[in-house]
């Protein structure tokens, strides 16, 4: 699953110790008075037993795993058709849209144990997926959410700051993609609030906020750390260029 980023590119801006390592707990580098969130990210993981149910992927992190992993069993804010559509996604046989060679959504895209690149500009931050090689853009110019958008894969994102925090506001989602591992779906009216702050040079802290009340009862919150890696950059990532799962799918019946 993990394709390791494979260019390297030294780190702007970054502190040293005298054998030219990257000290992670140097200070923010900032852009016009706000912290610059430039740089290569991958969440951090958690210790784990080996492999996500049995096949051995590279480590990641519980909400990659599954986004209510902070609920008790059977305490998870889910409704009818929010169950109903994990049990879909549970049954044997299912092949996850991602195995498909399909986009990642949000918050997903940003908690897979793959590497994505933040290019930060005046008016709007530029989000490049490894996996895929797909990008995401939020638009911090002070334009307002369309009234009716195309539904997207990664939705339509304005970012404004909260001091410096990084808050972004997403909507206009279509309902094709899943907030986990294990099959948790959303609808089209899903909100998506994500709060970045930068708190040393190599850790990033991020907060997101899901609304969606078609498949949730309530509001849920989830908190990770995204971790620079420092002095590398990321590499294209064409899943469909070494497919092989496709010839071993059930055949649709006729």
């Amino acid at each position: 699953m993990c394709a390791q980023a494979q260019w390297q590119s030294p780190s702007p801006g970054a502190t040293r110790t005298p054998d030219g390592k990257v000290i992670m707990t140097g200070p923010v580098p900032r852009v016009n008075g706000k912290p610059d969130l430039s740089g290569i990210w991958q969440v951090e993981a958690e210790p784990r037993g080996p492999g996500l149910y049995g096949l051995g992927e590279s480590p990641n992190s519980k909400y990659f795993r599954d986004i209510l992993s902070d609920f008790k069993a059977g305490e998870e804010p889910l409704t009818p058709a929010g169950r109903e559509i994990l049990r879909q996604h549970s049954q044997p046989g299912v092949v996850g849209y991602n195995l498909k060679c399909l986009p990642d959504g949000v918050p997903h895209a940003d908690l897979l144990p793959e590497p994505f690149k933040i290019i930060q500009t005046p008016g709007e931050i530029v989000m490049l997926y490894e996996v895929e090689t797909i990008f995401r853009q939020i638009f911090t110019d002070g334009r307002k959410h369309p009234a009716d958008p195309s539904p997207t894969w990664l939705g339509y994102s304005v970012g404004t700051w909260d001091g410096d925090t990084l808050v972004v506001d997403t909507m206009g989602f279509n309902d094709l993609s899943w907030l986990d591992a294990r099959g948790h779906g959303h609808s089209e009216d899903m909100r998506v609030e994500e709060r970045f702050h930068r708190r040393d040079f190599g850790h990033l802290e991020v907060a997101v906020t899901i609304t969606d009340p078609k498949m949730f009862t309530k509001p849920f919150t989830i908190n990770f750390v995204e971790q620079l890696l420092p002095d590398t950059d990321v590499f294209e990532h064409i899943c469909y260029e070494n497919e092989k799962d496709a010839a071993h799918l059930p055949k649709p019946a006729r």
